[in-house]
């Protein structure tokens, strides 16, 4: 185990020797450059609004980017932030000294509502210009609003809540008509629903929210001074509309649900985070006089949706005596505080500051901190100034705190985009559950890292836990790359040695057997690895050689499967007498290979299972390769096992329909040692054309001699045309036999008298039977009685021969009749033709002078021509170039040579001294010859027209070009 170790940190050295040269300059050893390419932008990043208020800012509110705020004393500001420079004034038109109280502005940025200092409340929608009085409001100072967010509308509400600052909470409903600005007062209806108290009697409300839950339930939360009340109730389907009056009716009785804290100073805030537009609140702070109450909202508790609660008291150096928070906003990690000249933020984590920011005095002092929930812009303003905060990557150091928390999962999760912290979280992780002990996850983590391999290794080594161990080297090993081949080897093989080692121990203890099967699996899971199989396959010799080491054959076997090693397998089963096992294996990978290699054993044990084998791969095997294994067997078994290679055979023959002359013969082998009823109607299946006869007839035919059997023999005879030896043969056997033999040379008369002479002299001589050799006489009409009559012996009287001679007499009259009607025939045939030929010496043709050869469509009468019945004329050198290329190779030769002959003779000679009477007589014979030569000539070049006769029949399917000039003539063309 050692030595593997070290092999590995040896084919590490690299990496680890950039590790080691990191570390040395104080880079840790997770191998990762923890460094800042740039200057770090804060959480919250703010930003001054570049506006000059002309009066002082009475309030402000922001939602859906929709910015209102007040100025003075009767001017409203409007500004749409996605056009920041098209901003709306709108005056209050208010006379008196009312001063604006509070402004609530909806969800959608539609409704605003403006409380005044005089318990009136005033309504602006954001499609219209005009503010308008809400009557049934009067008398009633507004501390909170909360709005509908899931009836409400640009220019409906829905039911909403109104607190005021006696501790009334009422329902009402805002409506801005369509057709007009006002079709009746905006206010539909308020009514008071419920009222808050503490101790001391009614309490302002200082906050309002409605939420809804699952299955029709709504959550509505109200807060005071000291207390957080919560009202829980559900409002059937369809009577949203109706408003909560029915889940404020449930508490009429009784004080619902709430949180109250001893301290207070004077006023509360609550705040809450929605991660997404039109989602729920997933967290809520509330700032009162004890701290702050920090919790997350769980809309499937049936009670309060209020969980995992707690309490941050106030940095140390708030003092609510002096300087009293005066508001309070909620992010995903943070809550911040506004105090009179700075904004403190603090992680709702671990309850530290982690972000203070102090405003110059010349700015005044803040007066509102708000939120615009649906794109988290944090607002600040002064009487003079407005200030934006953006948060930006708040969740950048949220894995540190988490994992200080031993909160790993939740730490990851935080940093999964950040491998150098990830894998400082995961070091963190492994050592905290080595330190517990919980050494497999140890492993888990430990195999993420960049740690030192060998280190990490040494650990589990010196702790004894080799489970752990294990762990880790299956781990490293799934994130290896696959170009990493020596790390992947030394791995593999060490976590073989390490399966072998286990399961050895666990083998040899009972009560560890679910132990043993679960490691077993494992281990048989890692061989089957599909990322693996390239390592084991290349390395299994060394992987055969452990296993072999360690005397597990069973595993031996199933890493053979694996490998589709099918050869080791089946020899391992051999080898123990599992002959079944072993064909199982061929029969299910159908290797044909190693059926060849392992049918001679098989055959030998299982005859019967290996030949259906065989008959299952069908045509995938070879029969000639099975040969061997079938005349091995066949050697030395009985007879009835010898019918199992026949049964191979025949489904060969007849089934696959071979026609390898080996597995016919071998067939034919078998049928003449066992089953002779069987070989005749093989043979005579296979038929008589040797062309189509698969099975060599030579061998048959000596096979067949050896073993007797005279009738298979008489029909190869037949097959190979030997009619003679095949007579000879059947009339050992049986007359019938040889008569169906003589009659088979069809086409040759004489071959055929012989054979019948054969059997008659057969018949006379040893069967010494004349009705049977009249009876030849009958059955072949070749035969003549003064053929026979050699045949038989002195003795024999005439009588036996009388009716045969009649009739010979007979045929041979019925001959001469025959031939005299021939002549006859022949004569007037030979007349007909005679005059024929006289009609044809005697039948002419015109010629025009205008007519034109038909071939080059020149003048006819200029040159030699050719006239035909059709009508056709032709030159005749044009005639001989059309038919010469069509003539078959010797009429060519012959051409060529009538018309060198025909030149020759057309010379003057050029002896000028031979005598006269003897150049006439050469001249006479030169004469003579030329027309020989003209008339053979006209019959090879002008035996048919060319346009009408077989010539133009026999050219219908040839090319107009020819296939070998065809290249030269495309050429020509280009």
């Amino acid at each position: 185990m050692a030595s593997i170790l070290d092999e590995y940190e040896d084919s590490l050295y690299c990496s680890a020797s950039v590790q080691q040269s990191r570390a040395s300059v104080g880079i840790p050893h997770s191998g990762y450059v923890n460094a800042r390419l740039e200057k770090e932008t804060p959480i919250f990043n703010k930003q001054r609004i570049d506006f000059a208020p002309p009066e002082k800012i009475n309030s402000l509110v922001v939602s859906s980017n929709q910015l209102c705020m007040s100025l003075g004393k009767d001017t409203l500001l409007r500004i749409d932030l996605g056009k920041p420079d098209e901003p709306n004034q709108v005056e209050l038109g208010r006379k008196d000294e009312a001063k604006v109280y509070k402004m609530f502005l909806d969800h959608t940025g539609s409704h605003l509502l403006i409380a005044l200092n005089t318990s009136e409340c005033l309504y602006l929608n954001r499609s219209v210009q005009k503010v308008r009085a809400l009557s049934r409001w009067k008398g009633h100072l507004i501390e909170s609003v909360g709005w509908n967010k899931f009836l409400g509308s640009e220019t409906n509400t829905g039911p909403i809540l109104v607190g005021t600052a006696q501790g009334q909470i009422f329902e009402a409903e805002i409506s801005v008509s369509e057709g007009s600005l006002f079709s009746t007062n905006p206010d539909q209806y308020f009514r008071q629903v419920y009222t808050l108290e503490e101790e001391s009697g009614p309490a302002p409300v200082c906050c309002l929210e409605i939420e809804r839950g699952i299955e029709g339930k709504f959550f509505i939360i109200a807060t005071t001074q000291k207390r957080l009340f919560q009202f829980v109730g559900k409002v059937p389907e369809g009577t949203e509309q109706q408003g909560f009056s029915s889940i404020f009716a449930m508490h009429a009785d009784h004080l619902p649900s709430f949180r109250e804290f001893p301290a207070s100073f004077g006023f509360s805030e609550i705040a809450f985070y929605t991660p997404k537009l039109r989602s729920n609140p997933r967290s809520f702070a509330w700032m009162m006089g004890n701290g702050v109450l920090y919790g997350t909202l769980d809309y499937s508790r049936p009670d309060s949706i209020l969980s995992d609660e707690r309490v941050w008291v106030y940095p140390s150096d708030i003092d609510i005596t002096v300087n009293k928070p005066i508001s309070i906003v909620l992010t995903q990690f943070h809550f911040l505080l506004l105090l009179p000249d700075r904004v403190k933020a603090v992680c709702t984590l671990n309850g530290q500051v982690v972000f203070q920011d102090l405003f110059l005095e010349k700015f005044g002092l803040l007066t509102r901190m708000i939120k615009d929930p649906t794109v988290q812009q944090i607002w600040i303003h002064t009487e003079k100034v407005v200030f934006r905060y953006h948060v930006q990557r708040e969740s950048r150091d949220v894995w540190k705190m988490y994992m200080n928390m031993n909160k790993f999962d939740l730490a990851k999760e935080y940093c999964k985009d950040r491998p150098e912290c990830l894998d400082i979280v995961l070091a963190k992780e492994a050592e905290h559950c080595f330190q517990n002990k919980r050494y497999l996850d140890s492993a888990k983590c430990y195999a993420l890292t960049q740690n030192y391999f060998e280190e990490i290794a040494l650990k589990f080594i010196e702790a004894k836990q080799e489970e752990a161990l294990m762990e880790f080297l299956i781990k490293k090993l799934s994130n290896l790359k696959p170009s990493e081949k020596t790390q992947t080897t030394l791995l593999t093989t060490w976590l073989t040695e390490l399966y072998l080692n286990w399961l050895g121990i666990l083998e040899g203890d009972p009560s560890q057997r679910n132990l043993y099967l679960d490691t077993r699996e494992k281990f048989r899971t890692f061989l089957s690895s599909p990322k693996n199989k390239d390592c084991l396959f290349n390395n299994r010799a060394s992987i055969y050689e452990l296993l072999a080491s360690h005397g597990d054959t069973e595993h031996m076997v199933y890493f053979a499967v694996i490998m589709q090693d099918y050869e080791r397998v089946v020899a391992h089963h051999c080898q123990h007498d599992e002959y079944d096992e072993a064909l199982n294996v061929l029969s299910r990978h159908r290797d044909e290979k190693l059926f060849y290699k392992f049918s001679p054993v098989l055959i030998q044990h299982i005859p019967k299972k290996v030949v259906d084998a065989w008959i299952s791969m069908g045509c995938r095997l070879d029969a000639r390769n099975l040969i061997p294994a079938l005349v091995n067997y066949s050697q030395s078994a009985s007879t009835q096992q010898i019918n199992e290679a026949i049964r191979y055979m025949e489904f060969c023959v007849y089934q696959l329909e071979e026609t390898q002359q080996a597995i016919h013969n071998y067939l034919l082998s078998l049928y003449a040692l066992c089953r002779p009823d069987s070989l005749l109607s093989y043979l005579e299946q296979a038929g008589t054309n040797p062309n189509r006869i698969h099975y060599d007839l030579k061998y048959a035919l000596r096979l067949c001699a050896e073993h007797g059997h005279h009738h298979a023999c008489v029909h190869i005879y037949k097959v190979m045309e030997l009619y003679e030896e095949a007579v000879d043969l059947a009339l050992q056997v049986d007359v019938d036999l040889a008569k169906s033999c003589a009659d088979l040379p069809e086409d040759d008369e004489e071959l055929r008298k012989k054979l019948w002479l054969k059997i008659a002299r057969h018949v006379v001589q040893e069967e010494k039977d004349v009705k049977k050799a009249m009876a030849c006489l009958s059955s072949c009409a070749l035969l003549k009685i003064e053929d026979v009559l050699p045949f038989f012996p002195d003795f024999v009287t005439i009588d036996h021969f009388k009716e045969a001679i009649c009739n010979s007499l007979e045929d041979y009259n019925k001959h001469i009749e025959e031939l005299k009607r021939e002549m006859e025939e022949a004569t007037q045939s030979a007349k007909r033709i005679r005059e024929d030929i006289q009609e044809m010496r005697n039948k002419y043709g015109s010629v025009e002078p205008q007519e034109k050869c038909a071939a080059c469509d020149f003048p006819l009468l200029n040159r030699p021509f050719y006239l035909f019945l059709c009508g056709h004329m032709f030159h005749y050198d044009c005639l001989l170039q059309a038919v010469f290329p069509n003539l078959p190779a010797y009429k060519q030769a012959k051409l060529e040579d009538l018309q060198k002959k025909l030149a020759a003779t057309s010379q003057p000679s050029k002896s000028h001294h031979r005598p006269k009477d003897t150049d006439t007589i050469s001249l006479g014979k030169g004469q003579q010859s030329r027309e020989q030569i003209k008339a053979d000539i006209d019959d090879i070049v002008a035996a048919e027209c060319v346009y009408c006769g077989e010539l133009m029949i026999r050219s219908i399917d040839k090319p107009f070009i020819d296939p070998q000039k065809y290249e030269e003539e495309m050429q020509s063309w280009l």
